[in-house]
Parts: structure tokens; sequence; C-alpha cells
């Protein structure tokens, strides 16, 4: 179903018109943006610099913004239109990219379409599931692989898809953050409204991009394929290969919990190697001791000591770790592993926390953490 809003006719070229900006810098004091302005007055760079522009935004990118501003109608003063720095290794610095919110949009659509006549409208938004069938409405928990928005300009279709794996903003394990964790589909809706805005109205918001869109900028680069590192360790004939293995995956990049299940698989083929005596049989209330595979202590790195005191207490805290996440079902384990970690002094140190916030904690916290989760699965 299509809605759309008529405008009356005018002569008036795309954009604010002169006098709507003559009008809005008499009334909007010393920060109002005149349309003969070719540089930004001392007090409109005050506060932009306050805004969170840093002296590393170059002369050409302030003017390039100003003549967007101007172009647009959009008023920085009020948040309507903002540059944001992101750090480019090619450039080696921050570089700054205009932005707006998908209301930005709107206000430039509608703004325009009254000064030039005609209309302008949108046909229902649509959400596909990941088997291709598309929905009027999104009821599922998980997140939609797309949404498709189509806007009508003076009878004319400009219709536009958005994929979420495209757009989504993802912590570096991988899992969707913020507003795209809890409103993916309003947030990927609004991606393929930008689109199709911007088809149906290309002069005038060519160069300024929404917030929505721009989320995905600050991603962690892509990791290397983690199914490909687990499944070498899983066919490692031994636990110093399965070693090489995790040391591989943490230089490409993998993400913590493949790390782990690298280790954990690592510590099963160490296990294995073992030479079992009778008195050796431990049972499931028992701390097991393995040989570790990973190479450096999770979290924070330890105070620096190179002797071989501190390489054994390494050794401690990443075993006592992985066994304490493994067996966090049971009480006797964890209290015996707080007491290993007591003697040999890791007790404080930092690591990160259990799946999936993994917030860096200390081992007495995390054990504390372990233990109170077990009493309430115990009480319930």
């Amino acid at each position: 179903m299509a809605t759309t809003t008529e405008a009356p006719a005018s002569s008036t070229a795309e954009g604010p018109t002169t006098h709507t900006q003559n009008q809005a810098a008499k009334t909007g004091g010393a920060l109002a943006i005149r349309p003969d302005q070719t540089a930004w007055t001392p007090e409109q760079g005050a506060v932009l610099r306050q805004s969170g522009i840093k002296d590393q935004v170059t002369p050409a990118e302030l003017s390039g913004f100003l003549h967007l501003c101007q172009r647009t109608g959009l008023d920085p003063f009020s948040r309507q239109i903002y540059l944001i720095g992101r750090f480019s290794k090619k450039d080696g610095r921050e570089v700054y990219t205009p932005q707006t919110g998908i209301d930005g949009y709107r206000v430039i659509a509608q703004r325009v379409t009254a000064q030039t006549g005609g209309t302008y409208g949108y046909e229902d938004t649509v959400w596909c599931d990941p088997s291709g069938r598309w929905h009027d409405v999104w009821l599922a928990v998980e997140p939609p692989a797309a949404a498709k928005v189509t806007v009508i300009r003076n009878g004319q279709r400009f219709s536009a898809v958005a994929t979420f794996r495209e757009y989504v903003q993802t912590f570096p394990d991988g899992n969707p953050k913020g507003l795209w964790a809890k409103m993916p589909a309003g947030q990927i809706a609004k991606c393929a409204e930008a689109l199709a805005l911007r088809k149906a109205f290309p002069h005038d918001l060519a160069g300024v991009y929404t917030a929505e869109e721009m989320d995905q900028a600050d991603n962690a680069a892509p990791m290397a394929p983690s199914q490909d590192f687990i499944a070498k360790a899983e066919n490692a004939e031994t636990a110093a290969i399965a070693r090489g293995v995790w040391t591989n995956a943490k230089h490409a990049g993998a993400t913590v919990d493949v790390l782990d299940q690298i280790a954990a698989i690592g510590q099963e083929k160490a296990a294995a190697e073992q030479q079992p005596t009778p008195d050796s049989d431990a049972g499931d209330d028992e701390v097991v001791d393995v040989e570790v595979v990973s190479e450096d202590v999770p979290g924070q790195d330890p105070p620096k000591d190179t002797g071989a005191a501190k390489d054994a207490q390494k050794v401690v805290l990443d075993t006592l770790y992985a066994q304490a996440i493994e067996h966090r079902h049971n009480r006797d384990v964890l209290t015996q592993v707080r007491g290993a970690a007591d003697e040999e002094g890791v007790i404080d140190w930092e690591v990160p926390g259990p799946p999936p916030e993994r917030q860096p904690m200390s081992f007495r916290d995390l054990l504390e953490m372990l233990e109170s989760a077990h009493a309430q699965r115990s009480a319930a």
C-alpha cells in the first residue's frame, strides 16, 4: 500500500532556497549558516570542536562539510548532521565523514518536495527471511536477512534492498551490538530506506550517509574462517600440533570463543597422551592436570617476570581457567580450583569472564560468579 504527500508546484531548484537560508541566518544568531558563507566562523568552529571534531580534521573536510550543510539545509548545531571521525590505516589518521540520521534524510526529502512540487511517499516496508520469503511484518526473534523499502516520487518507484549481514554492527566475536541486537528489523529497514531515498533524491542526498548505514564501519576486521582452525585442531595428531593451530588462529584474529574451543581440543589430546596410573583415575569431582594449549594468559598480561616461576604460573592460570569454565556445574571442582589458585598466587589475576559478555574480571570474581550461578541452579 503506497502513501504519498503532495506539495504545491514551484519553480525553485532542488535544495533550500536562498530566501529560506537568509531567513534562517537572520533568526539563527551567530551559529546560523549563511548561503554566501565560504568558511566556518570562529564561533561555529568552536562549537564544532566541542561536538567531537578533532584538530586532525583537514580544511578540505571542513569546507566540504560546510558546502553539504548549505546544500542540504541540515543544521550541524542542532545535530541534524555531523562529522564522524574513523581511523584510517591508509591515511594514518582519523578521516571525517558527514553523517545524518534517517530523520535527516526524511527532512531533506520533504523539504525538496515542498520546494519543487510533485509527490513523495512510500510503499509498505517488507522483510526477507533466510529462505527468501518476504513478510510485511517481522515477528521472529532472530534478525531478518534483508529489508526492502520503495520510495515513490512523482509516480516513479525507487526500490532498494539492504541485507542484514552487510550493515549489522558487531562485537569482535561477531554478535550484533547496540540497536542491531535490540531492534534488528528496524535498523535494517532504516538502511533500506536510506538507499531508496538516495535513489529518489540523488542530488540532495549525495555525499551524506545515515548513521545506520555507517555502523558497520566500526566493525573489527573480518576474521579468518573459524571452522578451518577448529577442524585443523581436531585433526591434529598431537597436542603440540594443536598448540600451533591455536597460535595461528590467534594471529589471524580468531574470536575468543574459537580460541577456547581449540584450547579445549588441545587439552583433550594432551590428556589422552598422558600415561594413566591405577591411582590417577580422576572422577568427575576432581581437578585434572592437563597440558595447556595456549601460550598466553587469558585477559591482561600479568606483571612482567621472565623467571621460570612466572612461566609456571601462566600455565597454572590457563589450566585453572579452562577447568573453572568447563566444570562450572560442579561446586566441588570450583572449590578445588580456588584452592589451587590461592596456592599459586594467581587468584587475583585478571581474566575474561564467561561467554558471551566476557567482561574482564579477576579470577577470584570469576569463581564467585560461577559458584553463585551453581547455587541458583541448585535452588531452582
